[in-house]
């Protein structure tokens, strides 16, 4: 049995959501600690609350600030600036950490910490992440737009840099690698287990699952289209229109995502990814200042399953448009779930890594007597 050391990204769930399904997949056989913040730190906390085999603990993280609703990026880049500065009182006790507990791999799903003191104590670091799409993928197909702010935002994936020996991108889009990038394994979402391989059905309404940050003016027009409509995310209100108001729970928003008839929502990786293997048609509404996901918005419309617009700009007509077409998305995903599953994967990738440490590992030992 190794050790794992997993480091996760608080911000949002989509990464506490990934590195959850390779915990599933690799406890029996691993012991896996987890290191993570914020939103990730309590959804991963209450997870494995009882677990034995399983550790969360709590480091500092990467938080995304918000002003009237709005992404505040100079907020956001100023707090990653101060963890910056201070990244040597951050590191060098999670350095003594590793190396008086001498774990046989390090995973980082886009925290720079773990992986950073990792490097001091000479334990492999392998990246498992979404946002290395930005240096690694062919983004041509993008609108040129996106296609800037891709680049731009690929200096800042690279100045991250951990320094890993092996990269893992976890997408439900595939474009071709760029040149310099063949070494980098392309594999699809990781979807939780309570939705791998489950049934669905094709209910009479739509899943939304929409940030605190959403206009209210948004909430408006989904409310008002004629349709039943379960919004999550936004905590318990009274009901509008046509609009349920719903508690975060994963058991009834699994079941929601797996019988609704279409999802509107924000375009996280994992939410898009899931609701893709599951046949849902999407419209994504992300933040017009969150490339990230304007990117996978995108990418959700050029694989035909769906449309977008920036949340801040989004008209009813669209949204009754996208109903009315939902159909035919449906079609286009018609046969597809394969192809939106990269768990299988993204555990021989960890695995195979794991087995070259073990093995350099005995070589060194071999030598040293």
């Amino acid at each position: 049995m190794s050790t794992i050391f997993y480091s996760i990204m608080g911000e949002g769930r989509g990464h506490a959501a990934r590195a959850r399904t390779i915990v599933e997949e690799m406890r029996a056989r691993h012991r896996i600690v987890l290191f993570t913040s914020h939103d990730a730190l309590e959804f991963l906390g209450k997870q494995y609350d009882d677990a034995t085999d399983v550790e969360v603990r709590e480091i500092p993280g990467l938080k995304f600030h918000y002003s009237e609703k709005k992404l505040n990026l100079i907020k956001t880049i100023n707090h990653g600036l101060g963890m910056w500065w201070n990244k040597e009182k951050l590191i060098a006790p999670l350095a003594e950490v590793i190396r008086n507990e001498k774990p046989d791999l390090v995973i980082s799903d886009f925290e720079p910490l773990v992986a950073r003191a990792a490097h001091r104590a000479g334990v492999p670091v392998l990246s498992f992440d979404h946002q290395h799409f930005l240096v690694a993928y062919d983004l041509s197909s993008l609108p040129s737009r996106l296609q800037w702010w891709a680049k731009s935002m690929s200096v800042a994936v690279w100045m991250f840099g951990i320094g890993q020996q092996k990269t893992v991108v976890s997408a439900f889009y595939k474009p071709p690698l760029r040149r310099g990038f063949e070494d980098v394994v392309q594999v699809g979402p990781l979807l939780r287990p309570t939705i791998r391989n489950r049934e669905t059905t094709t209910g009479d309404f739509v899943l939304s699952y929409l940030r605190r940050q959403t206009p209210e003016r948004v909430v408006d027009m989904l409310a008002d289209l004629g349709v039943p409509i379960r919004i999550y995310g936004l905590g318990p209100r009274e009901a509008r229109g046509s609009a349920e108001f719903c508690e975060i729970d994963e058991d009834t928003f699994t079941d929601a995502l797996l019988n609704c008839s279409a999802v509107i929502a924000a375009s996280g990786n994992q939410l898009c990814g899931e609701a893709l293997h599951l046949g849902k048609p999407f419209f994504a509404i992300p933040e017009g200042k969150h490339f990230e996901q304007c990117i996978n918005a995108s990418f959700v419309k050029e694989l035909g399953a769906g449309d977008w617009a920036a949340v801040e700009e989004v008209k009813r007509e669209q949204f009754e448009k996208f109903l009315a077409d939902k159909e035919k998305y449906r079609q286009n995903l018609a046969g597809r779930r394969e192809e939106f599953d990269g768990t299988p994967e993204a555990v021989a990738a960890i695995e195979e890594m794991l087995g070259q440490s073990e093995t350099s590992a005995t070589s060194a030992s071999v030598v040293t007597r």
